[in-house]
């Protein structure tokens, strides 16, 4: 078993290269975010990263988030949510409850009650559907901010919503009018 520093060092590379720069370690992900297991173990490998199986299975399995996720096989893996390149996840869009919160700091909180939520570089804004999980994703930049999203009335006014397979609520945009903070 490795050390919780250990695991968190493999998750922030698994999150790099399986959101974001895949060709960092010489891999292609599918047009849905998948790669082969064995593809992925090797190069990581070559690229000094010591991974094996039993590593990977431990940094899936443990991980907080549940950023990532085997198919059913458990021969392909790929992240959650969170890209910054395009892949198609093949969620359906799903009826979100009536609130959702997302975390800021709070020097981000006058630009967004200018703009809304904004995906920026990312596929999707992400919403939690607990204030905790937003107070903790807002703390990792400074002092949270909670942001209540009145998802139900978007939803009503033709915005989609997706749930990732960790529970996340994603969509593309939150218009200003559909925020509360608190």
């Amino acid at each position: 078993m490795m050390s919780s520093k250990e695991l968190t060092k493999i998750s922030k590379v698994l999150s790099l290269v399986l959101r974001h720069q895949p060709e960092l370690i010489g891999i292609e992900l599918d047009q849905h975010g998948w790669v082969d297991v064995k593809v992925l173990i090797q190069q990581m490998n070559s690229h000094d990263i010591p991974i094996d199986q039993a590593l990977l299975d431990e940094v899936v399995e443990t991980n907080s988030k549940k950023r990532f996720a085997f198919n059913e096989s458990r021969e392909q893996i790929r992240a959650s949510q969170g890209h910054s390149i395009v892949v198609e996840l093949g969620y359906v869009a799903q009826i979100p409850p009536d609130f959702l919160f997302h975390g800021t700091a709070a020097k981000s909180v006058e630009s967004i009650l200018n703009t809304g939520l904004e995906k920026r570089e990312r596929q999707h804004v992400h919403l939690s559907q607990d204030q905790q999980t937003a107070i903790q994703v807002g703390g990792r930049h400074g002092k949270p901010v909670v942001l209540t999203v009145q998802a139900g009335m978007m939803h009503q006014a033709g915005h989609l919503f997706y749930l990732s397979e960790n529970n996340v609520w994603l969509t593309d945009h939150v218009p200003v009018q559909f925020l509360e903070i608190g």
